[in-house]
């Protein structure tokens, strides 16, 4: 049984079977089997910012079967849906995640791509793992990707395209009013996310 983090070798390649096993606190993702460790707890805008977005989607979603999730969710990505988690590589937990095939849902999460995904950076988070996260949500059809930037209150959207390729929109400001591509009539007041 594997306790402690430093139990690990962080160059192998874990699969979702090793996640499942693994008894420490510390919290991590895997992305393409690479163990990307999470910080120990979002800062206090962190959690504002998250609140704020899980609030407005919640309050939008009532009554459609569309379903929002927040971290800590365990979304299992594969380029193919697969029971077996030997074949399963990414292991992420998105700040926001909306699901609207029921089918993706178990008791452990979500496999397979969300509709949609927002992440909300932190001072910890390394430019490898936002790299590798952008590529596996393009790569698993992720439709719509959100990163929202607190220190410049910015909202970079990403829309996946026919090719299956991000097409990224100019960025949004506390000056703007953004729509969601997966749900139209949602509509969103950067300034309402950022404000203190």
């Amino acid at each position: 049984m594997i306790t402690s983090l430093d139990q690990l070798d962080l160059n192998e390649t874990y699969s979702y079977a090793d996640y499942l096993k693994w008894q420490f606190e510390e919290r991590v993702e895997l992305i393409k089997g690479k163990i990307f460790k999470m910080s120990p707890a979002p800062a206090r805008r962190h959690q504002k910012i998250s609140g704020r977005f899980h609030a407005k989607l919640f309050n939008f979603l009532d009554n459609k079967t569309c379903q929002v999730y927040h971290a800590p969710f365990d979304v299992r990505l594969t380029p193919r849906k697969s029971d077996n988690t030997n074949k399963i590589y990414t292991v992420v937990q998105p700040d926001i995640c909306v699901i609207c095939d029921s089918a993706k849902l178990d008791d452990k999460g979500c496999i397979g791509a969300p509709d949609w995904i927002i992440e909300i950076l932190s001072p910890g988070n390394s430019q490898v793992e936002m790299k590798n996260k952008f590529e596996v949500y393009q790569e698993n059809g992720v439709k719509e990707y959100w990163i929202a930037e607190p220190t410049t209150e910015t909202i970079f959207v990403y829309i996946l395209n026919e090719e299956g390729k991000y097409i990224g929109l100019h960025p949004f400001t506390t000056a703007d009013v953004i729509t969601s591509h997966v749900f139209p009539d949602f509509e969103l007041s950067v300034a309402d996310i950022f404000k203190e």
